[in-house]
């Protein structure tokens, strides 16, 4: 290690950075593969399929401006942590960490599957593509993600900027290039638009189907709880920075659909399996192999950007107690070692032993059950303290709102597809009971695991962080 240099995590990331973050968080492969989601579930209505697009856009809006108040009162790596220990105590502090623990992993496990399939797919056109090279591809970038992430920051922010410059670009082409076709006026191209909502409308059912599915396309939107502590200003920054992402990637979606239904009949959208591939097949016949080349550089930077972020609340939990001391480290470069390579190993297991599938939705279910327990937290604080001043306050109809829409997303998957693995989530949930008990509240010590961790310091060449400056 540098004697002269200082081990900690330093607040480095100004507005640039945030709202660069903010849109490969939300930006994800959704807008490329399946908006045909919104327009099946709008009976093929293109002027209710584009204003449930919008209506999407306000509803992330309130639950990402609910995660900005929790990010401002607790500007640290793992807010949410924070404010569930403050408002609901230890014990649901430590199942949410215990949770995350497993939650984190299958993320970036299903973002390394599907990078994988999209990278290898132009190479078998008229098949699927074959399990065994997609997981070896899977664990390889997940593996080299890991130690990019490891490197620091430097190399995290410059993957960064330039894969959301990239990503940002072809969704612009994609958006002019549809604004040019209406221009045009070709009756093919504007017909669609011109009785926009004269088929059938959806019922309340579909309607509200059709939410559920554009409302994932803007899901990310909570990142800053996750690191809030390494954003310069946080109190000024992260507003900025939502005012700044949010109506931005509104506008994109918006133009990006209409680019869709401006080259696509609603029919050919509903019947392809990735709309993109198909929107440059039939603009740019030659061009088509960049559109699996955006989806897979989308992917790269959203899996960058999933390993840097779930590493944060692992650290502060550890500072916390609540964790083994070995996961309080820090390498020469500043990063949290010992917990990226605990996402990575656990998302390696992840890839080997389960499928896509599986992992996406046992993912938004237990995502959304803490999303509600957050609000709820709101709310109570607004209750319980309505005199404490803290910086930044939420408009009260937005985590009512918020609780709604994730109430929706527990129940609907319970309703549609009852399984008895939903069962085994919460049973894994509740299992951290079984470490929280001994090891925090009775404050079990195992002699054993301090003296690895010492022998682990040295082999990994890691260390305790330097003392803050910063109260």
């Amino acid at each position: 290690m540098d004697r002269g240099k200082k081990i900690q995590l330093k607040r480095v990331f100004g507005y640039c950075w945030g709202t660069s973050f903010l849109l490969i968080n939300i930006i994800g492969a959704g807008i490329f593969v399946s908006p045909k989601g919104v327009l099946a579930y709008s009976c093929m209505n293109v002027g209710v399929s584009l204003c449930v697009w919008a209506g999407c856009a306000i509803l992330a809006m309130t639950s990402t401006l609910c995660s900005a108040e929790i990010s401002i009162s607790f500007p640290c790596s793992g807010a949410q942590y924070c404010f569930l220990k403050r408002y609901f105590g230890s014990m649901v502090a430590f199942l949410n960490l215990w949770t995350s623990l497993f939650l984190g992993s299958g993320v970036v496990a299903g973002q390394a599957l599907l990078l994988a399939e999209y990278s290898i797919q132009p190479f078998f056109p008229s098949c699927s593509v074959p399990k065994l090279p997609k997981k070896c591809l899977a664990l390889a970038m997940l593996w080299i993600v890991g130690i990019l992430t490891s490197r620091g920051v430097k190399e995290v922010t410059w993957l960064q900027m330039a894969s959301s410059v990239l990503k940002v670009s072809i969704l612009s082409f994609i958006s002019l290039t549809g604004v040019v076709f209406l221009v045009r006026g070709k009756k093919e191209n504007v017909e669609r638009f011109q009785n926009a909502f004269d088929s059938e409308f959806p019922d309340i059912s579909h309607l509200i189907q059709a939410i559920f599915q554009g409302y994932f396309a803007y899901s990310g939107g909570e990142c800053f709880t996750l690191i809030a502590g390494e954003l310069k200003k946080p109190r000024t920054t992260i507003p900025k920075c939502i005012f700044t992402a949010l109506p931005l990637v509104t506008v994109v979606y918006l133009l990006v659909n209409i680019s869709y239904l401006t080259v696509l009949t609603p029919r050919e959208i509903l019947s392809s399996d990735a709309v993109a591939i198909t929107w440059a097949n039939r603009v740019f016949p030659s061009l088509a192999w960049i559109m699996p080349f955006a989806i897979s550089t989308s992917l790269f930077s959203n899996l960058l950007i999933s390993i840097f972020k779930s590493s944060r609340p692992i650290y502060l939990a550890s500072q916390e107690g609540q964790l083994p001391l070995l996961f309080n480290t820090l390498n020469s470069h500043s990063s949290p070692f010992t917990a990226v390579l605990q996402l990575v190993t656990l998302g390696s297991l992840a890839i080997i032993l389960t499928s896509l599938i599986d992992l996406i939705n046992y993912i938004f279910f237990t995502n959304s059950l803490w999303s509600i327990l957050l609000m709820i937290g709101i709310l109570r604080r607004r209750y319980q303290e309505p005199n404490l001043s803290i910086p930044y306050k939420v408009f009260l109809p937005f985590p009512l709102t918020a609780i709604v829409i994730d109430v929706g997303l527990v129940v609907i998957p319970l309703i549609k597809s009852p399984n008895v693995h939903y069962v085994y989530v919460l049973l894994l949930v509740l299992s951290g009971l079984l470490f929280y008990i001994p090891l925090i509240h009775f404050k079990m010590r195992l002699a054993w695991f301090e003296k690895m961790t010492c022998y682990l310091q040295l082999l990994l060449n890691i260390c305790l962080p330097d003392t803050s400056e910063e109260q």
